[in-house]
């Protein structure tokens, strides 16, 4: 580190996106320091992933219950919501200390505060300037607000995962993935659940069938669905929250969800001062994710990118500035096939080539459909609609997934060494998997359709 600056780097936020190459770089022997406005660790850690999937965690017996509706006593299965945010609190409450204490342990300093840039090598925060060699802009992003007339009676999800009584009536604007999710736990705890979306087409990005039968099975139990809609306006009155939309309904709710996306947190940290190209969809970077200030790295959500804005490709961006600071990696950044998940009950998952992309191009690709749940009927614990579809190309190779099924997650990551790793049929018949199992069964099915 050159003795002008006080750091040789310094990160703007503390998520995934940023301190894991602050750890790998203080491991190389530079000087590191974090700044941070909220909790330590960011919204994934404190506010997201983690408390959705340990939230989501019961629901999935009950899911995985209704597989056997002779057998459980469905009656007897029900969640203690107020037990199970208690047990939220307990988990997922300490943790920004406990990465905050390994950080410090690591010689990371960390600042508590608004990090504002005031030229390329200067941050100020609390009112103090530090200077760095190299600045990693890892801001993330922010939930979106309805720009309607009674705005202020909606949530966002981190309101939604913080819920300490669950409401009997709950609207979702939105049937993204985040609007679906909170739905299929929503309506399992025995709420009336109604979403609005604004267009015929919800969970854009996904298996178009896997997403017709999820929609179809959610307004089996319950959920009413308003699509080509959206609200128009929001009031309250003595019997609860009441939304007109755009089509004439009227909605009387007790709470409602604003799941309409999130936007990069691009505001209020100097960009426009320093000169950083940036727009709404977030920080433009070059091959090496750079801004076009060279000194300057961007990293995670706040990026402006093509690939999926999720917790592991964070991971990854973070890892590669780290390496590439380091002189460790001196090519531009190449990402790898990115599984993606929707967290909903049943989940869906794919990875690679899709379904719609594959019949664009005809015969470059075959697409085959395994009904894996039915196949596996007993290993697969009675999950008859659990499939997937798979898409090789012309040497037989498999080169995309998209997967319905509770499992869907644990068996994408499958695919995914197999993708990235160009693995043949032949050469998963070199290896022993452990049986019985669904995995290992999903796995022999898929090689009869490779070979």
């Amino acid at each position: 580190m050159s003795e002008t600056y006080n750091y040789d780097v310094v990160f703007i936020g503390s998520g995934h996106a940023a301190w894991h190459a602050a750890i790998t770089l203080k491991q190389a022997n530079k000087k590191v320091a974090i700044i941070e406005k909220d909790k330590i660790a960011g919204t994934c850690t404190n506010y997201g992933c983690n408390a959705k999937i340990l939230l989501e965690g019961p629901y999935e017996i009950l899911e995985a219950a209704q597989s056997y509706p002779n057998i459980i006593n469905q009656e007897q299965l029900s969640i203690n919501w107020s037990n199970l945010m208690n047990y939220k609190h307990q988990v997922i409450s300490p943790l920004s200390n406990t990465l905050e204490h390994m950080f410090t342990q690591y010689g990371i300093d960390v600042f508590h505060g608004t990090g504002t840039l005031v030229d390329p090598h200067t941050v100020s925060v609390n009112k103090t300037h530090i200077t760095s060699n190299h600045i990693v802009l890892a801001t993330g992003q922010h939930s979106n607000k309805l720009d309607i007339t009674g705005s202020s009676f909606t949530n966002d999800s981190r309101d939604f995962l913080s819920l300490e009584q669950f409401p009997k009536r709950m609207t979702i604007v939105g049937a993204g993935i985040i609007g679906i999710e909170f739905a299929s736990i929503a309506i399992k705890n025995g709420s009336e659940v109604k979403v609005i979306h604004h267009s015929n087409e919800p969970l854009r990005g996904f298996n178009r069938n896997h997403v017709t039968k999820l929609m179809d099975k959610l307004s089996q139990e319950g959920v009413q669905f308003y699509l080509s809609t959206t609200p128009e306006e929001i009031n309250k009155t003595d019997h609860g929250l009441v939304i007109q939309t755009n089509n004439g309904d009227v909605i009387n709710t007790d709470y409602i969800l604003d799941a309409t996306g999130r936007l990069p947190n691009v505001e209020g940290i100097g960009l426009e001062h320093v000169g950083i190209e940036y727009s709404h969809s977030g920080i433009q970077v070059d091959e090496y994710l750079r801004t076009n200030i060279p000194n300057i790295y961007a990293s995670g959500d706040v990026l402006d990118k093509v690939v999926p804005k999720l917790t592991p490709t964070a991971t990854f961006e973070s890892n590669y500035i780290a390496s590439h600071i380091l002189g460790v990696e001196v090519n531009p950044i190449t990402y790898p096939a990115i599984p993606s998940v929707l967290y909903s009950l049943p989940r869906l998952a794919q990875i690679g080539v899709t379904v719609e992309e594959a019949q664009d191009q005809g015969s470059s690709y075959t697409i085959k459909t395994i009904p894996f749940g039915q196949q596996l009927l007993f290993e697969y614990k009675n999950e008859v609609t659990a499939e997937m579809d798979i898409i090789l190309d012309q040497q037989k190779r498999l080169v995309g997934v998209e997967i319905y099924a509770n499992d869907a997650p644990d068996l994408i990551n499958l695919m995914t060494f197999i993708i990235n790793k160009q693995i043949t049929a032949q050469e998963l018949n070199q290896m022993i998997f452990a049986f019985p199992g669904s995995s290992s069964g999903v796995l022999d099915l898929l090689k009869l359709q490779m070979l």
